[in-house]
């Protein structure tokens, strides 16, 4: 739309009132002139109340301004030091991105997110989207005074959509409590490759048909509550063998294998209006026709792919431009203006770029937009849709947050009921189920560090207990091999195998054709060991497992939690 058709309904503000005003003068007079007035003012009037607020947004907005709203900027430290000021007020970011040197615990949170907003309010724009990586389990930068959530996998385990929804509501209630406003979060990229060394347990799960439902109901409970919610990584990042912080991952498979697997739970949370998606740093030879181009700067991925073909019209958001798999070929100010020109709406710079240097990436896409190598209508396109964004989730009419009052507003009571109904509904037998409930008597073989698991067992069945430490020492494997002689049935509850020799040893050890192995932190367990009578997951080792895990081997409960990831060799 033109700036001139834009600004229609902003002087048709403007005519109204002289027309009522005319056609009250006259109307004595001339009482056939008085009717066509009142009818032209009857025709404006709807107009008028039609006008569109973003696009009188856009409209009264400079080219830096409007390119500042593509921008996610960060900056270190618990509070906003003067630099920090003065790149908020001149460049005017659509949003900033909290790194873990930023948060310390609610009250300072919130003092925080108060002081950006205010900080901008002051220079004269828009509310900014305040976020932060809190997808659960192992990426969770929320810590002091917030719940502590499970992985991922095991909100999918639980095959409820409702409680994921549940849950997406609690996580958005917690950062809203102090001012935050956007989560990178959830990870849609499956857990189709063990070997991979960045996604892993931060995904949903491998099945597609399993992960799509739970991963959107735990977007849309976020978003209810008020938080937009950025899903990553597309078109997927979870069958590399590489970290894209590190180099750039390449992903062979072609149309046919991406669109049944990897695509499958971005393209649920496209037609669910998930708020955002994040672009990945990964080269997909089958959609981008150039050797090395990431999906986050190409067009084909983003445009014609993510745009066209899947029909999203939320917000594209680049992972961080400082990874080494985008900052060792290209400059911020390169990436940032090749990125726009496929197609992104927001530019994340990342954690490692100083203020100057997105400073600079602002600068270079003004420059590029003032001389045409990008139209202003491009830039428009963009930041009518992050404007749309704020307005649709409340950022536009947010207050500050009650600092006094930040840590009280996060229901850690409740929420850690949420937490225990994912475990009751999500904790699962793979194999194995026959041999439960666990034989009176059975020797349980628990990590001694943990009285509290022995406890939560002790209190539903009889069993004999043996203590370990974490890594057993060589006379503590020789005493648990003695002591399961005389077992009818032996329990070992183990904790990432593969990285802890000496507990593997001692569960090789153990007669497994009558032994149950519990995998209380990576459910990939299994893979280290020859199979054992029954195996038993919790998928996280968060301690509000043991109770309901103590239950389910003792039959009190049902094992109603879902086999989430490949158990094939």
């Amino acid at each position: 739309m033109s700036r001139s058709a834009c600004s229609v309904p902003i002087m048709l503000l403007k005519i109204v009132p002289v027309l009522r005003l005319v056609c009250g003068r006259f109307a004595m007079k001339l009482p056939k002139l008085s009717v066509v007035f009142l009818l032209l003012v009857s025709l404006l009037q709807p107009i008028v109340a039609q006008s569109d607020p973003v696009a009188e947004m856009l409209i009264s907005m400079t080219l830096r301004q409007k390119v500042g709203q593509m921008f996610v900027a960060s900056f270190y430290g618990p509070t906003i030091n003067e630099p920090t000021r003065q790149f908020l007020e001149a460049y005017q970011p659509g949003a900033v991105v909290f790194l873990p040197s930023n948060l310390e615990n609610p009250g300072q949170i919130a003092r925080l997110t108060n002081d950006i907003q205010q900080t901008l309010r002051t220079a004269g724009t828009v509310p900014t989207f305040i976020g932060v990586d809190q997808e659960g389990g192992i990426i969770a930068h929320l810590e002091n005074g917030f719940t502590r959530w499970p992985v991922p996998t095991l909100l999918t385990a639980t095959a409820d959509p409702q409680l994921a929804y549940s849950v997406g509501m609690a996580f958005a209630q917690e950062m809203q409590a102090v001012g935050i406003n956007m989560n990178l979060a959830p990870v849609a990229d499956l857990y189709t490759n063990p070997d991979n060394p960045i996604i892993g347990r931060r995904s949903f799960g491998t099945f597609p048909e399993q992960v799509a439902p739970i991963v959107t109901a735990f977007a849309q409970g976020m978003q209810a509550e008020g938080v937009l919610a950025v899903a990553k990584h597309f078109p997927g990042h979870g069958d590399t063998s590489a970290d894209s912080h590190v180099t750039l991952p390449v992903v062979t498979y072609d149309m046919g294998r991406l669109s049944a697997t990897e695509l499958v739970p971005f393209m649920a949370l496209a037609q669910a209006d998930v708020g955002g998606i994040m672009t990945a740093h990964i080269s997909f030879p089958a959609l981008e026709p150039e050797v090395g181009l990431p999906a986050s700067l190409s067009g084909h991925i983003v445009t014609d792919l993510l745009r066209d073909e899947l029909g999203y019209d939320g917000l594209v958001m680049t992972d961080a431009l400082d990874m080494d798999a985008i900052d060792t070929v290209y400059s911020p100010a390169e990436a940032a203006l090749m990125t726009i020109e496929a197609g992104s709406d927001f530019v994340l710079i990342g954690a490692h770029v100083s203020p100057d240097a997105q400073a600079s990436a602002m600068e270079a896409v003004v420059a590029a937009v003032e001389s045409g190598q990008i139209a202003e209508a491009r830039i428009d396109e963009s930041v009518r849709r992050i404007l749309s964004a704020k307005q649709q989730l409340g950022v536009l009419d947010a207050e500050p947050v009650d600092v006094t009052f930040a840590a009280d507003a996060i229901d850690l009571e409740a929420h850690a009921v949420l937490i225990t109904q994912m475990f009751e509904k999500g904790t699962a037998v793979a194999y194995g189920g026959d041999t439960i409930p666990v034989a009176t008597g059975a020797l349980m073989i628990y990590p001694a560090s943990q009285p509290s698991l022995w406890n939560a067992c002790a209190e539903v069945g009889s069993y004999q207990p043996l203590g370990i430490s974490d890594r057993p020492t060589p006379d503590e494997i020789t005493w648990a091999q003695s002591a399961v002689a005389s077992a009818e049935q032996v329990v070992v509850f183990t904790r990432n195998l593969a990285e802890n020799a000496q507990l593997k040893e001692l569960v090789e050890g153990l007669p497994l054709a009558r032994t149950i192995v519990v995998a209380l932190h990576s459910p990939e367990d299994w893979r280290e060991i020859d199979q054992p009578q029954a195996y038993v997951m919790t998928y996280s080792p968060l301690p509000a497992a043991y109770e309901p895990v103590c239950k389910v081997l003792a039959g009190t409960i049902p094992a109603v939690g879902q086999v989430v990831i490949n158990l094939e060799p």
